[in-house]
């Protein structure tokens, strides 16, 4: 295997899919040059860019492992600038008929912090690569290649100067929020678009930042309580950030705005099903302004479809597909694709042309990550007013999650299997044990 499979790769997006990109893409090319439109904080701090970056963020189990491939020792580095560690029996989990949900000792943790923080530490981690170069205030505006040839061979850009500057390059990484350049270049060069899948949720949520207060619960460090689709559709999560806070953020399905006041929070925050948010929050000391954000849809393009792509050019993260937040999957699919890159990279080093295989090969270990997320993304059909095209089977789909949380809220082993797929750590094909689905069937036999 050569040291490097070619010169340059250039990756549009400094979140958290560009920089788990950069991260695996650093093997592999002699250079890797990050653009970033935003000036990049030299300590963590909100970015212009990303507005949802105030609210709550989640790293999955599966999320953290893939970095741990991709970074070894990150978990502790983020322990080590002021993550809160939570083991999975400090989670109280309410669910429609279990408030609480049982709380156990599943083997698992996460870390939870403030999006600006684990951006900044991923980006040092990224940084100490010596050929990962990252460009602030730099704004792609399109990339480049060759209708002829069927490839992409760079990146037209707006450098901090206002002027406008090329880079070339072998491989094109878009880690933009909305993929709308990798669009636009298969327009120009004349392929086909790819197929979308779309689901509108019409979400908006809300979220505070509160000291953590001395007379905090002492039973749970992070809460989440689950909307009832036959209800007001509400949900939160509460969850400790570093420097002695929580940040609480309060969902609604098919709602309509979220008030911004404190005393319109707190009457907001009330309204959830169970009291136990509320009573946590009450009169706790708000910092800085509450804020606002709003989710219209899902969105997948199944470049996977496409009978061809272009040589040089991959789609990532949400470029590909943007999830519901609300159930805290786009960092951790980020993470695990970035990881499937390199892993695809890997396997491709010794071969000819390698860059010539990479889209196809990348987007068959990928789907099956994207699949994963999407199928927890598809049970928002539970709510009568989401758009889109139904799933078939999706009535006897909700029958089956429900009989398995109810086996679940009885069996340790159970949890610890659903808890697993959850956070994306295990596929959900494991639901297809022969075992398991006898106690499922007498499960959903017994109602």
């Amino acid at each position: 295997m050569p040291k490097f499979l070619a010169d340059t790769a250039v990756v549009i997006g400094a979140g958290i899919g560009g920089l788990t990109a950069a991260a695996a893409l650093a093997e592999f090319f002699s250079r890797v040059v990050v653009l970033e439109r935003d000036e990049l904080p030299v300590k963590p701090a909100h970015r212009r860019s990303l507005p949802h970056g105030r609210h709550l963020h989640a790293l999955l189990g599966g999320g953290l492992r893939a970095l741990e491939e991709l970074l070894p020792g990150f978990g502790d580095d983020l322990a080590a600038v002021g993550a809160v560690r939570v083991e999975s029996n400090e989670v109280r989990v309410e669910r429609p008929g279990f408030d609480p949900f049982p709380q156990r000792d599943l083997g698992q943790h996460l870390y939870a912090l403030s999006r600006p923080l684990f951006e900044s530490e991923l980006r040092r981690r990224v940084s100490l690569f010596s050929n990962v170069t990252f460009r602030s205030r730099c704004r792609a505006r399109e990339i480049l290649g060759s209708a002829t040839a069927g490839c992409a061979q760079g990146v037209r850009f707006e450098n901090q100067d206002n002027k406008l500057e090329t880079l070339t390059a072998d491989l094109v990484v878009d880690a933009t929020g909305r993929g709308a350049m990798t669009l636009a270049f298969l327009k120009t060069i004349g392929y086909p678009l790819p197929t979308e899948s779309r689901i509108g949720i019409d979400l908006s949520y809300v979220s505070a930042t509160f000291v953590v207060p001395e007379t905090a619960p002492s039973d749970w460090k992070a809460l989440q309580l689950f909307a009832d689709p036959r209800g007001s559709g509400l949900g939160g999560v509460i969850a400790p950030i570093e420097g002695g806070r929580w940040i609480l953020t309060v969902s609604a399905m098919h709602g309509g705005k979220p008030p911004r006041d404190h005393e319109g929070f707190l009457h907001y925050v009330r309204q959830l099903r169970t009291p136990t948010m509320y009573n946590a929050i009450r009169n706790a000391e708000l910092i800085g302004d509450i804020e606002r954000f709003a989710f219209p849809e899902n969105v997948r393009r199944h470049f996977e479809r496409l009978e061809s792509f272009p040589r040089g050019l991959l789609p990532m993260a949400d470029a590909a597909c943007r999830f519901n937040p609300k159930y805290g999957q786009g960092m951790s699919v980020a993470a695990a694709e970035a990881l499937s890159l390199r892993q695809q990279l890997a396997l491709l080093a010794d071969q000819d042309d390698a860059l010539a295989r990479l889209a196809s090969a990348y987007f068959a270990a990928a789907t099956p990550i994207v699949d994963m997320a999407w199928g927890l993304a598809s049970l928002d059909f539970a709510y009568p007013q989401t758009r889109g095209t139904r799933p078939e089977g999706l009535d006897d789909a909700l029958k089956f999650l429900s009989a398995l949380i109810r086996l679940a809220a009885r069996d340790p082993e159970v949890h610890k299997l659903m808890n697993e797929v959850q956070q994306l750590m295990r596929p959900s094909s494991v639901y297809r044990e022969p075992a398991l689905l006898r106690q499922i069937a007498a499960e959903m036999a017994s109602i």
